[in-house]
C-alpha cells in the first residue's frame, strides 16, 4: 500500500475563528496565511482538513512506492 502526501496551505486568517478551529490549524502545522505543510494522507489528517476547508487549500500527491 502506497501512502501519498497532502500539502495544505493556509489562505485565510484564523482571526475571529473559534478556538477549536484555531487549534485544528495549529495541529495541521499552520501558523499564518501563506504557510504550507506536507502531511501524510491518513484518515486523521483528512478529518482535520474537513473541519477547516474554508481556511485552507489542499493539494494531493501520490507516491508510487518504487514498484
Amino acid at each position: 500500500m502506497s501512502e501519498g502526501t497532502i500539502t495544505v496551505t493556509q489562505v485565510r486568517s484564523a482571526i475571529g475563528a473559534k478556538p477549536k478551529t484555531r487549534g485544528t490549524l495549529r495541529a495541521l502545522g499552520l501558523r499564518r496565511i501563506g504557510h504550507t505543510n506536507t502531511l501524510p494522507d491518513r484518515p486523521e489528517i483528512r478529518g482535520m482538513i474537513a473541519r477547516v476547508p474554508h481556511l485552507i487549500t489542499v493539494e494531493e500527491s501520490v507516491s508510487d512506492g518504487g514498484e
